[in-house]
């Protein structure tokens, strides 16, 4: 590594890069560091109650693996494609998207984006502070209002530190956190798997088709890469412009899939001895109930710890997407804000709401329709481009080359606002259900795949007359 590349991106230094596309003399590292980031992304405990929403489903262990194995694989395939534009521009994602929605249409999907980061920043800090609240039990301290805080602080300070320090220590955080919280994950699932009613697995009927299969096909695929789909050009943006672009999809699929695969299969396998995982208020008090006594420490250590490492992507990506909304702040800062926010939003499900499930499916179907058809306008755009012009994403003035008409680019604007329509007209959640989420989108959820379909068809008819500097626009 150059001076420059230790001096811009150095493991345990704040990092000095904003949204500013990174220079070809600054670019190191290889595509396998992605496998890192997304295996310890998602060696979460959440992955567990994924299969016992499978599980609660009515699936069997046949259709849990088909759907375990088909949703996370192929909703990573996506967000390692997508992650080709950071090699190619240098740039943050939701920075790169200005190209498709000219600098100010790019707000909108921009904002969709942060929500979507900062919901998913307070849902996996809950469950983190769930298990360190389980580890103050252990210590005799009681499980009130004021311990609850305190744990919420505890996990949100982990994770603003790592985010605060950026690319180079979260390559290295993740790195580690795979090795160590995988090891002690494997150990954990040897005893969850020992605690399996296998004559009750096997016994099993064949759950729906629609009800089941379809249905938790979109609710897995929404909950684990379209959620980090708006990231994906966060992590590749220091690489190489030579990196292989097929080594980049290749571990980003291993890398997301394996762990959520096999976290998923032992949830299935653990609800047929624990009844109420997926409904369950706090899911790692329940599954922390089937381990020997022994291992309490160790289980909900392994917890947060898994978790935080998630969280971490979340609050980083959450910090760019600000500054790509025209947020006029140092890229610190804009973590510090993010933190904030996602203790208000924590402090709210685990005191005042105290429900986990139902808020959880519809956050990630209603943001599954708008991620989803942001996804299909920038694949289209991404596809179509040679290149990305540095110097374009940068200026979001007249003088950019991606201005369109009044920073606007229509095209991609209003291809993304139909498929955003379509996908929630036929969108079913227990918050909010579409007026075609009927039939088999009443029980499916699939509206978001619609959207995706809608927008992507739609943007690939319009694109070509999205400027009258379309082909400068294009280059």
């Amino acid at each position: 590594m150059s001076v420059e590349q230790s001096e811009a991106d150095r493991a345990w230094a704040i990092e000095l890069h904003g949204i500013d596309p990174i220079k070809d003399e600054e670019r190191h590292g290889s595509p396998f560091e992605v496998f890192w980031i997304w295996f310890a992304g998602n060696i979460g405990i959440l992955g567990v109650v994924y299969g016992g929403i499978l599980a609660g489903a009515g699936l069997n262990l046949w259709q849990s693996i088909f759907v375990a194995l088909v949703a996370s694989g192929v909703s990573f395939a996506l967000v390692g494609i997508l992650s080709i534009a950071g090699v190619r521009g240098g740039a943050p994602m939701l920075t790169l998207s200005r190209v498709a929605f000219g600098p100010r249409g790019n707000i909108f999907p921009t904002l969709i984006s942060w929500i979507s980061l900062v919901g998913w920043e307070t849902v996996i800090v809950v469950t983190a502070a769930y298990a360190l609240l389980g580890l103050f039990h252990l210590a005799g301290l009681p499980t009130n209002a004021f311990w609850t805080i305190v744990s919420l602080i505890v996990v949100a300070v982990l994770v603003v530190f790592f985010g605060l320090l950026g690319h180079a220590t979260l390559v290295w955080i993740q790195q580690a956190a795979t090795w160590l919280f995988g090891i002690l994950t494997l150990v954990i699932v040897v005893f969850l798997i020992g605690q399996t009613d296998w004559a009750k697995i096997i016994a099993a009927p064949p759950g729906p088709w629609d009800s089941g299969v379809l249905a938790t096909l979109s609710i897995v695929a929404a909950g684990t890469g379209i959620g980090w789909v708006n990231a994906g050009a966060d992590y590749t943006r220091y690489l190489p412009r030579n990196s292989s672009s097929r080594a980049i999809v290749g571990w980003t699929v291993i890398g997301g899939t394996l762990p959520l695969f096999v976290l998923m299969i032992v949830g299935v396998l653990l609800s047929s001895r624990v009844a109420n995982l997926a409904s369950a208020a706090n899911p790692i008090a329940v599954i922390g109930s089937a381990l020997p006594g022994w291992m309490a420490v160790p289980y909900l250590l392994t917890a947060v710890g898994g978790l935080v490492v998630a969280a971490d992507l979340d609050i980083y990506s959450s910090g760019l997407n600000l500054l790509s909304m025209g947020i006029k702040l140092e890229r610190y800062k804009t973590v510090l804000i993010d933190g904030v926010l996602m203790i208000l939003g924590a402090i709210y499900v685990m005191l005042i709401a105290q429900e986990f499930l139902g808020p959880f499916e519809s956050f990630l179907q209603l943001l599954a329709d708008g991620l989803t058809a942001w996804a299909a306008v920038f694949l289209v755009d991404m596809l179509r481009r040679k290149h990305y012009d540095p110097v374009g994403l940068a200026d979001t003035g007249p003088e950019s080359r991606y201005f369109y008409h009044s920073g606007f680019n229509w095209a991609g604007l209003l291809s993304w606002l139909i498929g955003l329509l379509a996908g929630l007209a036929f969108t079913a959640s227990p918050f909010f259900n579409g007026p075609f989420a009927v039939g088999i989108f009443a029980s499916s959820s699939l509206g978001f795949l619609i959207g995706f379909i809608v927008s992507a068809g739609l943007y690939a008819v319009l694109m070509p007359f999205a400027s009258p500097f379309k082909q400068k626009a294009i280059e």
